[in-house]
Parts: C-alpha cells; sequence; structure tokens
C-alpha cells in the first residue's frame, strides 16, 4: 500500500500542477477562436423591458443604444414564415390561445399593449408597435447585426429555413446557433456548420465537470459562445422553480460552481466568448464583468448602455464586426 502511494502522489501532484498550469496557459495548448464580433451589449428579446418584446420597435430602440448582439426565439407559421417569437402557445404574448405553427403569418395576433418583463417580475414594457416580425425582415434590415438565434423545439423544418435565410443574406458568421437540447444544436449544427455554436444545457455541466476535474485544459472546445444564467439573479429576478427553498438551493450551488473567474478567464483565453444574462441591474452588470465576461445580455439596453459608457466600455463597430472570421481552435 506505502509503496502505491508513492507511486500515486507524486503522479496525482504532477496532474494537478499541470491542469492549473494549462488552465492559467491554454494557449500552449490550443489556438484561440478569433471572434467576427465581441459584443459588451446584448438586446435579450430584443430589448423587451423597454418597447414589447421582439417587435421591429423594440429592436429598433436597441440599436439606438448600440447594442452589438440581438438574442431572439424562432417559431415557425403554418405558411412556412420564420417570425421571432419567444413563446410558441401564443397566451402570454397575446392572449390567444393558438400555437404559432397552427397559423399562417398574416392571421398572427397582435402583442398585448402591455407585457410583464420575465426576468424584471412586476415591471411591464409597453410599445406602439404590436406587431410580430418575420427573421427575414430583421436579416434585411441589419445585415451587419450580430444576432443568436435560438430553437427550443425539434423542428428540422424551423432549422433548415433558418440555415437557409443565413446563408441568403451571407451572414453565416455573425449568426449564433443557440438551444437548450443537444439534439437540437446537432441539427443546428448540421444545416449550417459554418454558424458558430453556443453550450446547450448538457455541454455546460460537461464544461464545469471538466473544470472541477482538472480535465478542461486538455479538451477541444468547439462553441464559441457560453451564454450562462448569473447565479446572483435567482430568487432576485429568475426564479427557476417554483418552490423559494428550491431557488435558495439553486443560488447557492450555482454562484459556488459557475461563478469561478479562473474558468471564465480560461474559456474568454480560449476565444470563447462568456455571456451572462438576462441582468437588468447595474449591481449585476458590475459582477459579470468583474468575472471577466465579454458582455450581458439584458432586457434594458438603455440601462446597460449607461454602464459601459460610464465604465469607458466602447461600442464595437458594426463593420469590423462582419468583415471578421473564426478561425478553428487547434
Amino acid at each position: 500500500m506505502s509503496s502505491l502511494l508513492c507511486y500515486a502522489l507524486p503522479a496525482l501532484g504532477s496532474y494537478v500542477l499541470l491542469s492549473i498550469f494549462f488552465l492559467r496557459r491554454p494557449r500552449l495548448l490550443h489556438t484561440p477562436w478569433t471572434p467576427a464580433f465581441r459584443p459588451h451589449l446584448a438586446a435579450h428579446r430584443g430589448g423587451s423591458g423597454e418597447r414589447l418584446e421582439n417587435t421591429m420597435e423594440a429592436i429598433m430602440n436597441s440599436m439606438a443604444q448600440r447594442a452589438e448582439l440581438l438574442e431572439l426565439d424562432c417559431q415557425l407559421t403554418r405558411d412556412g414564415v420564420v417570425v421571432v417569437s419567444h413563446d410558441e402557445n401564443l397566451s402570454r404574448q397575446s392572449g390567444l390561445n393558438r400555437d404559432v405553427g397552427s397559423l399562417d403569418f398574416e392571421e398572427l395576433p397582435l402583442y398585448k399593449e402591455e407585457l410583464e418583463v420575465y426576468f424584471s417580475p412586476g415591471h411591464f414594457a409597453r410599445g406602439s408597435d404590436r406587431h410580430m416580425v418575420r427573421l427575414e425582415d430583421l436579416f434585411q434590415r441589419f445585415p451587419q447585426m450580430p444576432m443568436s438565434v435560438e430553437v427550443k423545439s425539434n423542428n428540422e423544418e424551423l432549422i433548415h429555413k433558418i440555415a437557409g435565410l443565413v446563408r441568403q443574406f451571407d451572414r453565416s458568421q455573425i449568426t449564433i446557433w443557440a438551444s437548450e437540447k443537444s439534439s437540437v444544436m446537432k441539427k443546428c449544427k448540421a444545416a449550417n456548420p459554418e454558424m458558430p455554436l453556443s453550450f446547450t444545457i448538457p455541454r455546460s455541466f460537461w464544461v464545469l465537470l471538466l473544470y472541477y476535474l482538472g480535465l478542461l485544459p486538455f479538451v477541444r472546445i468547439p462553441e464559441k459562445f457560453f451564454l450562462c444564467f448569473l447565479p446572483t439573479i435567482i430568487n432576485r429576478t429568475y426564479f427557476p422553480f417554483s418552490c423559494s427553498g428550491l431557488n435558495r438551493l439553486a443560488a447557492v450551488v450555482t454562484k459556488w460552481a459557475i461563478m469561478r473567474k479562473s474558468l471564465i478567464q480560461h474559456l474568454e483565453a480560449r476565444g470563447v466568448q462568456v455571456i451572462f444574462w438576462c441582468l437588468n441591474e447595474e449591481s449585476d452588470f458590475e459582477v459579470a464583468f468583474n468575472l471577466g465576461a465579454t458582455g450581458v445580455m439584458t432586457d434594458y439596453p438603455t440601462a446597460l448602455r449607461r454602464y459601459l459608457d460610464t465604465h469607458g466600455v466602447p461600442a464595437q463597430p458594426p463593420k469590423a464586426e462582419a468583415s471578421s472570421v473564426f478561425l478553428p481552435e487547434k
């Protein structure tokens, strides 16, 4: 037993030292991704705290605040139109208990006159524009604006239509595939492999596991964006569980697991951009940027722009964003 320990302990010690060394210096093992854009200000649902979510008015308002990324969710209508809508069912947004896929585009109802801001409970957004927009209209109107397109359902027709629109408007390098599900992301990647990927929920857990095992520095990362909630918002503005006790537990556990500056710095050093969502208060902006994140996703682009300008963080020029390319991590 003692002879085994004589070999095991030095080997374990060497492994720990190597892991820490390469965690801090990942570029000795990997060529980092070169980003086409680096967004500090990402507008959640187009900026859903200041105007009605996902409307052209909300997006124009976010553009006026020099947003550098639009976060969007897409659904497919019965007549095959890709529309920007967070929910498949229209009850919350319009009061009509029908799915988007059961209606033609021209039949889609108007949004309600006001909608509660999901990540700011008790606050409501209003606006004069209540129309749902087509993804194609956004691509046409904002050809150089980076966008994150989330696909929530395993709908192959929707995935292929999004991929086709991205190719049609020649914006593969500035349109991010996003999905919580690895099965959906696999189909997204197959439909347009040139688009950058974000982490799914299972892949996020996998990265955390590798980090705590000390293996992360030695594993290739194909994703280019880590879109992650900031644990400090749980039980304050984000309530993932109906039970308050579970929310408190989740806040403690995820804060311990995710808010590791060495993890964020390692990902950033490898060209994986970390964007925390969905932050609507200045104290949370401060926490995210102090951790080393690239950017913040918010419902209130005006508040985040004020913070960025006050702290001297410049907006990214759209033309430069669209002209760069991603280089493969080796």
